[in-house]
């Protein structure tokens, strides 16, 4: 009961009204305790005395603030006027169909199709809680999922309501949210199977009725199963109390079921042919209503569908033609004439059309049916009875047989689709929907309406229970006491049907007699329940009827017909003949034992709240009845046995129209469906509950400066409402929530609107006086100079004469006068005055000057002399320890490079040993060839004479061999020619080579004089640094004169600093220690002079040995005169030995110049490493000694502790500094080292191919000579011949033929000796191209490893074939992005990619460029799979794809792509392959690679957006916040762990740093910030549309607030480019229409002008959502939404309400071609690449 104080002027209270329901009127005057009426004034401006009684006043009207709450539990008085007018107002002005009560979800039908139902509707509500967003079925579809997820218990959704509130568009959508949320990739169509199941059951379990286009005619639960995964497998079906009689009768505008009309629309399609059906007016059964056509529906159409689900369910063509023929023989069967034959017969024409298409669709026997439709058998004990029917009881008996068959169909229909929809396996969970029949009542009440009614009252029973235990729970969680609450039990009610004796009992008892009749049942009801039960009573004006009392309402029942619907017989004949039928889906449906239908398989264990009745009679449970109540009870056991959540739906009005509300039939159906019910239950307790941080920011005005400055906030809402509320009654403090009783949060919030409204007018006061104050004073200041000017022309005109002005002008000289010299007097008095002052000033200012003058200037001159005694100390110090490092290190490098120096001359000196040997090898086969040339020529001479007696003989065989010998010479000089011509290829080559040895060598040189500079430089940082702490030795004078001051004051730190001198002092003898090093290192110094110079002398006699005894050993003139001048062209061709020789010579130059420079060097290095260890020396015995001499006074104590401290911080950093010298020493010394190896190996193999060449060479010579010496032989061999012919004619002519025959064999012989030669020849030269070919390689390998090398590489990676995975695995799979951004040029893995891919086009070799970049895509996209939601990874990856694919086309050698290119990068481009192909492969890859790195930084920043553009006050303390209800955001005092704007700025940055840092293109970088700020804008803008309560002036000033730090975080990257501002435009034009005002005509024309990024659909959305935040601000009236949406209809836009979140611009990869070089590209020593070679 409201409190009278409440009922004051102002405030408004609900009435009832007899059209309205209810009625708001004002109160005129103040309610006083005990009137008997209430002074009130309706909305029509009508005023009236309003009879009350004071123990029952009028229930007060909620505060207009809480109007149009999204829970009605959020209202501060629950009670059912305020219910009702919130629901009208969000379904009329706000157009919002789905509201909160508690924990029921009402859905009004809004007759309309709203664009609220999309894909992105579902993902928005996805993975949000029940609170967060606007009411919708989809919210209770999460809750339920995600109640399943969490706790893995099974849940189920009760969507209820009267016929047309929309409960199968609310079921159907329910499982359409879990079909898409719960989508699998292994089990891809289950989802689709579920949701193809509702079109099936509707179409054959749905028909229209005068209230809806759509009814279902059944109830429907549908078990959803759910594997461990969360995923649907499968789903099973129950269906309840399907409406047969629909099948034979309709009434007026309503149809049969729509299967049946589908039908009829197909029947001229070929495969209905046989079916014989023609439009639905020509059968009985589908024209009764009267209209067989739903405006807007096609029924062909919806065949179609039908025929597809059917098939997507597994359902194919020969089952669904089955179900046709029997749906279509029950159209003939009611088409079947009956005649009557008197008043007691009935008969059928065996030539009646429909019975036979009847009986041939079935396949019956016509006759037998046309017979037992029109008679009965009766059985008794001792015969059977043949009875005729009348044509009533025929027409009865026809049309139960219609009934039975399409009953048995559709069980049939439902099993075959429960067996499509299982799954294998066990299930893990189960969300089930039901969708049942809501409370009916109508003029005319039967059977039906019983048994809805009757399982209404069983749910209502659970729902009650549930409730209360929510209730006790929240109690019990938030630590309230619990108090009994009295709640509505309808349990009598339920005792009174289903008891034992009960009314379902005494059907079913009824059904058992032969003679039983509705009349002898009611009479029964009437003995046993009339005066005995208070549920039920006997109209008075009827016999027929009866009353049952129900939750909802008084229900009437005509008992007409319960009987005959209980029992649904049909004569057993009938059925005989359907079980004869030769069609197997007939025959079946009428067995004695069928298959159990609609089987429901549940692996849960499911226990009965309570006990299910059972009749001891088997016969009872096949009454219709009876297995109602059985199936009933095991609803109810499962729904027990799960979490439940309602879904009450709503009629608003029954003409159909849309958003149009009629107050009368929506509080019937509130009342009905347990709304008001759950609204009793809350307002009894404490309905409205805050949490103490919603309270704290609400109601924060109402607080005092000193309850403000308390710390807890919890603390803070109990004082205040302790102070405010006296009363503890009406409120409880919980754990995390306050409780209010009804009626408190109105009392508050009438407090708030006080405070505001007194606030307001002192605001108004201030301002209003302050401009009548500033008008004021701008009048008086006008009128005073109008009066000022007035007053003194009136003065003038009055006092201007003649005289008076004489006189004035008189008085005015004379004061002149006198004026002018009293003030003369007074400035010379003055002046007199101020000069002596002066004076005397000056002096003395000069003379204090001068004194301080002299005493600066003396100790200006102490100063410099002191701090140059301590900088020249500690310079000294500094350069001591310089210096030894420095001694040290040059020492060990000398030391190290006399050691090489020294083995490369052992080297050289061994390869001169073995030339020296080699020579004289090849002079001792020279003088064996003259000694066999001398005895050859000795021969000759014996010879000469008889080969001249034989001349003549021989002179023509002679010639005909020597034309034979031409010929042969003739080959000969060819092949010569042809050896010359590849001797000076090869000549060639090596002098190529040569010059590259000698180039190398140069470059070596080079690197070292590099090394010396770096050197130098290093000297240079020293230097700085010793700067630097010259700077810290001023510093620490400055400390000094700090701490002499000090020693002035306290005498006692003396002993202690006398202490720290010891200390140092200990410090101090560590100084001869370093000398000893020093003299050591000088030591050391000497000796390995002394074995430099010993070396060096050592090495210069032995080359100059080596190359005397070279020098002397060849005697070139004689080996001249010896050979000919072919043989010297022939040894000399290609002039090896000659260049081998001048080689070493000039390489022992460049060795000993190298030499001579190098110990140039080092002898000045050592003379001044001496002089510096000398001064160091010098320097140490001065500081000793000096430190001696001042040990003892105060004030050399201080500069010594000073002068130590300073050098005792500086050893710290002068041992790094060693350490790091040493470190780069060794560093250097390997880099040497590793030279010095390189160049051996190179000078070995360039010795060796020497060696060989020339080997190769002498053999050639010998072997001209031999082949010379043999042609003499031959000739002195005929000469001898001939000789010995001569003796005897004879013997000569048979001599000589065979001796040409000899001749001629020999030639031929040594003619192959010849070309085999050639051939040995041409396979040596091959041999040492071979060789000169892999000289080559080597040489190119050998680079130097120091980073400064001034050698050219051509930007190529050489490597080999089996080296590609290691590539792969270092530069792709393994490699870290953390690694590779910091000091490294953007892309390098790309680019090194790259070189590798240049070096296979340079050998073009396709094989290894094929293999190369398909491991390298390879490995790629398996980085990115295995790091998929990796941010850092893919941004690293994309980058060096874009790169890698940018350098494909940069080098591509297309003109398009050369334009930016140096002449040097085109030199590098590919020569051989074209890898077009591979570029589109890697376009692709990009665009994959971008569109996951999108969608993982969606992910990332997902989360953050709502809580940080929406929830988050960037502006504190201009919103408040406003109840919520029961389904409350956080019970948290702490919000401290919520994301906020510097969030999602935080997370932008990242983004923005990590892509930077991954060298992304800047373009690619834009896109990608595009992308993300429309996400932002897009997810802000639906969770707007979503919210209600974010919709609001000041939630606007808070968006585009948010929208500003956006923009700001644009322009401070340097974005503005990248129109990611222009994404944001939705949402900034939203925050505008939630600021601008919204009342005028003005006001709508500048929304439609501005608002052009929104559409009409969206506008009107926010404009029905705005929501007043506090009683100053007004609502959009329903006519100005109006007006907006009449201005709007022009526009053509998509009427879609939600921007599509998953929407990707088109990305884009410019071309950028690289600007770096690929020839200075070096491979970093962390990539593990060391067997790669730059090239």
């Amino acid at each position: 009961m409201a409190l009278p104080g409440l009922y004051a002027q102002y405030n408004r209270v609900w009435i009832p009204d007899s059209e309205e329901v209810w009625q708001s009127a004002e109160i005129t005057k103040n309610y006083k305790a005990g009137d008997r009426f209430l002074s009130v004034r309706l909305e029509d401006g009508t005023e009236l005395n309003y009879a009350v009684d004071p123990a029952a006043l009028p229930p007060l009207r909620n505060p207009d603030i809480l109007v149009g709450e999204n829970d009605l539990t959020a209202l501060s008085y629950l009670h059912e006027p305020a219910v009702l007018h919130n629901l009208k107002v969000r379904f009329v002005e706000s157009k919002l169909i789905y509201t909160y009560s508690g924990i029921i979800l009402v859905a009004i039908n809004p007759y309309k199709q709203l664009p609220i139902y999309g894909d992105a509707i579902i993902h928005a509500y996805s993975g949000q809680n029940m609170g967060d967003m606007d009411p919708h079925i989809f919210a209770v579809a999460e809750e339920a999922y995600k109640q399943m997820a969490r706790n893995n218990k099974n849940q189920s959704i009760i969507v209820s309501g009267e016929s047309g509130a929309g409960k199968t568009v609310s079921a159907r959508y329910t499982m359409r949210y879990f079909a898409t949320v719960s989508k699998s990739s292994s089990n891809a169509h289950m989802e689709d199977k579920v949701l193809a199941s509702n079109p099936i059951t509707e179409a054959v379990g749905n028909a229209k009725t005068t209230r809806n286009d759509n009814s279902s005619r059944f109830g429907k639960y549908t078990e959803i199963s759910f594997d461990q995964s969360y995923q649907i497998i499968g789903a099973n079906m129950r269906t309840y109390l399907l409406e047969k009689s629909r099948v034979v009768f309709q009434s007026e505008n309503e149809r049969n079921y729509h299967i049946f009309y589908q039908l009829c629309a197909s029947a001229v399609q070929p495969e209905f042919k046989q079916l014989k059906l023609g439009s639905a007016e020509e059968f009985n059964y589908t024209r009764m209503g009267g209209n067989t056509v739903i405006e807007g529906v096609d029924d062909r159409a919806n065949m179609v569908e039908t025929q597809k689900t059917f098939a997507l369910l597994g359902l194919k063509g020969d089952f669904q033609m089955d179900v046709f023929k029997m749906l279509a023989a029950i159209l003939h069967l009611g088409n079947v004439g009956i005649k009557a034959v008197g008043d007691e017969r009935s008969s059928i024409s065996l030539e009646d059309k429909h019975l036979n298409i009847f009986c041939e669709l079935l396949d019956l026997n016509c006759d037998k049916m046309a017979q037992w439709l029109c008679h009965r058998k009766i059985m008794t004990t001792s015969e059977t009875v043949i009875k005729p029917m009348t044509r009533a009881q025929a027409v009865n008996a026809r049309d139960a047989l219609a009934k039975k068959i399409y009953s048995h169909l559709f069980d049939f229909v439902v099993e075959r689709i429960n067996e499509a929809l299982q799954f294998p396996g066990k299930q893990h969970t189960f969300i089930g929907v039901l969708d049942i029949y809501g409370f009916e009542t109508f003029d005319i009440n039967s059977f039906e309406q019983f048994c809805i009614n009757y399982a209404n009252e069983k749910l209502q029973q659970q729902f009650n229970l549930h409730v209360f235990k929510l209730e006790q729970e929240e109690y019990m969680k938030e630590d309230i006491p619990w108090t009994l609450i009295d709640f509505y039990d309808n349990q009598p009610v339920i005792d009174l049907i289903e008891a034992k004796m009960g009314i379902l009992e005494l059907l079913d008892e009824e059904c058992l007699l032969p003679h039983g009749t509705d009349e002898n049942w009611l009479q029964k009801l009437y003995n046993n329940f009339v005066d005995k039960n208070a549920f039920f009573e006997k109209p008075r004006m009827s016999n027929t009827s009866f009353i049952i009392q129900h939750f909802a309402d008084k229900v009437e029942y005509k008992c007409e017909g319960f009987l005959e619907k209980n029992r649904d017989t049909v004569h057993e004949v009938l059925i005989e003949i359907l079980k004869e039928s030769k069609f197997h889906l007939c025959a079946n449906f009428f067995q004695d034992n069928p298959v159990s239908v609609s089987p429901f398989s549940s692996t849960i264990s499911i226990k009965s709240a309570r006990p299910v009745l059972k009749s001891p009679n088997k016969q009872l449970r096949m009454t219709v009845g009876s297995k109602f109540r059985s199936s009933l009870s095991l609803l109810m056991a499962t729904l027990n046995a799960t979490t439940p959540h309602y879904v009450r739906c709503i009629k608003p009005n029954d003409e159909k129209l849309p958003f149009e509300f009629d107050s009368k039939r929506v509080a019937q159906q509130l009342r009905a469906c347990g709304v008001l019910e759950t609204i009793r239950i809350s307002a009894q307790s404490y309905p409205s509950r805050w949490t103490y941080i919603e309270f704290f920011s609400r109601y924060s005005i109402l607080m005092t400066q000193q309850e403000l400055s308390i710390n807890d906030k919890k603390q803070i809402c109990k004082i205040v409402l302790q102070r405010l509320i006296q009363d503890h009654n009406q409120y409880q403090f919980g754990r995390t929530k306050i409780f209010f009783r009804a009626g408190q949060v109105a009392y508050l919030e009438k407090l708030r609107s006080d405070k505001l409204r007194n606030a307001c007018i002192v605001i108004q006061k201030s301002v209003r006086g302050w401009l009548q104050r500033k008008k004021f004073l701008r009048v008086k200041q006008a009128a005073v100079i109008v009066q000022q000017y007035f007053r003194g022309q009136r003065t003038i005109r009055q006092a201007i004469t003649a005289r008076t002005l004489k006189q004035t002008w008189a008085a005015i000289v004379i004061q002149k006068y006198c004026r002018g010299y009293l003030v003369r007097r007074i400035y010379q008095l003055i002046q007199v005055a101020a000069v002596t002052i002066q004076a005397y000033t000056r002096g003395f200012l000069a003379r204090k000057k001068y004194r301080k003058m002299f005493e600066e200037y003396k100790a200006v001159i102490l100063q410099k002399h002191a701090r140059a005694w301590l900088a020249r100390r500690r310079f000294q110090n500094i350069r001591r320890f310089v210096l030894n490092i420095q001694l040290s290190y040059r020492v060990q490098q000398l030391q190290k490079k006399v050691e090489e120096q020294s083995r490369e001359n052992h080297g050289l000196l061994e390869r001169l040993t073995s030339l020296a040997s080699t020579h004289m090898n090849d002079m001792n086969t020279i003088q064996k060839l003259q000694l066999d040339l001398e005895k050859l020529t000795a021969e000759k001479s014996i010879y000469e004479n008889e080969r001249k007696k034989y001349k003549e003989d021989t002179e023509q065989k002679i010639l005909e061999l020597e034309i034979q010998n031409k010929e042969l010479q003739n080959q000969k000089e060819i092949l010569e020619i042809k050896l010359q011509e590849k001797n000076e290829e090869m000549k060639e080559k090596m002098d190529d080579l040569t010059k590259q040895l000698f180039n190398d060598v140069q470059k070596e040189e080079n690197q070292r004089m590099i090394l010396e500079k770096n050197f130098q430089n290093q000297k240079q940082d020293y230097e700085k640094e010793i700067e630097s702490l010259k700077g810290e030795i001023k510093d620490l004078k400055e400390e000094k004169n700090w701490l002499q001051h000090q020693i002035q004051q306290e005498t006692v730190i003396q002993d202690g600093l006398k202490m720290e001198v010891g200390q140092l002092a200990k410090q101090a003898e560590k100084i001869p220690e370093l000398q000893k090093e020093i003299e050591l290192l000088q030591t050391q110094k000497l000796d390995v002079e002394k074995q430099s110079q010993s070396q060096k002398r050592e090495l210069r006699e032995k080359m100059s040995e080596v190359t005397k005894q070279l020098l002397e050993s060849y005697d070139f003139d004689d080996v001249r005169s010896r050979l000919s001048t072919e043989d010297l062209e022939h040894l000399n061709e290609d002039g090896e030995l000659w260049f081998a020789y001048e080689g070493l010579k000039k390489a022992t130059r460049v060795m000993e110049s190298h030499f001579q420079s190098q110990k140039e060097i080092y002898e000045k290095e050592i003379e001044g490493l001496n002089f510096k260890v000398e001064h160091l020396s010098q320097d140490i015995n001065h500081l000793q000694k000096l430190f001696r001499e001042e040990n003892d006074i105060n004030d050399g104590i201080r500069l010594e502790v000073s002068r130590l401290t300073s050098e005792n911080l500086v050893i710290p950093d002068l041992k790094q500094q060693i350490s790091e010298l040493e470190n780069q020493k060794l560093d250097l010394e390997n880099r040497l080292q590793e030279q010095t190896v390189k160049l051996k190996e190179m000078s070995n193999r360039l010795h060796y191919e020497l060696e060989d060449r020339k080997q190769t060479r002498t053999n050639e010579a010998q072997n001209e000579m031999d082949i010379k010496e043999k042609e003499t032989l031959k000739v002195t061999t005929q000469e001898i011949e001939g000789l010995s012919n001569g003796l005897n004619q004879d013997e000569i002519l048979n001599g000589v033929k065979s001796k040409i025959k000899h001749e001629t064999t020999r030639l031929t012989v040594e003619n192959m000796d010849l070309e085999e030669k050639l051939d040995m020849k041409d396979r040596i030269i091959k041999k040492l191209e071979d060789q000169i070919k892999t000289l080559t390689k080597a040489i190119e390998k050998t680079e130097a490893p120091v980073p400064t090398s001034t050698k050219e590489y051509v930007g190529m990676m050489e490597y080999k074939k089996e080296d590609e995975e290691r590539i792969i695995q270092n530069l792709i799979l393994d490699l870290k992005p953390r690694g590779v951004v910091v000091n490294m040029i953007p892309g390098l893995p790309a680019h090194i990619l790259f070189m590798c891919v240049r070096y296979a086009d340079y050998l073009n070799d396709a094989d290894m460029l094929k293999s190369f970049m398909n491991v390298t895509i390879d490995g790629i996209k398996q980085v990115v799979k295995e790091h998929s939601e990796d941010f850092e990874m893919l941004s690293f990856w994309l980058s060096n794809t874009y790169y890698f694919l940018n350098c494909l086309k940069q080098y591509s050698g297309e003109e398009e792509f050369m334009k930016c290119n140096t002449p040097r990068q085109n030199k590098n481009c590919l020569k051989h392959f074209d890898l077009s192909e591979y570029r589109q492969i890697l376009s692709d890859l990009s665009i994959r690679i971008y569109q996951q790195f999108i969608i993982v930084m969606e992910n990332n920043i997902q989360p953050m957006i709502v809580p940080g553009m929406l929830e988050y006050e960037s502006l504190q303390g201009i919103s408040g916040l406003k109840p919520t209800g029961f389904r409350k955001r956080s019970s948290s005092i702490d919000d401290t762990d919520t994301y906020t704007m510097t969030s999602i700025l935080q997370q932008l940055s990242y983004f923005y740093s990590t892509m930077c840092q991954n060298g992304l293109d800047s373009e690619l970088l834009k896109q990608a910030v595009k992308q993300l700020f429309f996400l932002i804008g897009a997810i802000t803008l639906n969770s707007l549309f979503l919210r209600k309560d974010m919709c609001s002036c000041r939630k606007g000033m808070q968006i585009r607030c948010n929208i500003s730090y956006l923009e700001e975080w644009l322009k401070d990257k340097n974005l503005q480019s990248s129109n990611a501002k222009e994404t944001l435009e939705p949402l900034s034009q939203a925050a505008w229409l939630l600021q601008v005002k919204k009342i005028t005509d003005d006001d709508a024309k500048e929304i439609c002008e501005h608002c052009t990024s929104l559409s009409t659909v969206q506008i009107i959305k926010i404009l029905n959502s705005y929501t007043p935040i506090d009683d100053f601000e007004k609502r959009v009236t329903p006519s100005f939404v109006r007006k907006v949406q009449a201005m709007l209809n022009n526009r053509e836009d998509v009427p879609q309400l939600m921007l599509d979140t998953k929407y990707l611009f088109q990305v884009t990869f410019p071309f950028t071609p690289s600007p770096h070089a690929l020839e200075m590209i070096q491979v970093p020593s962390s990539f593990k690449l060391g067997f790669l070679t730059r090239v």
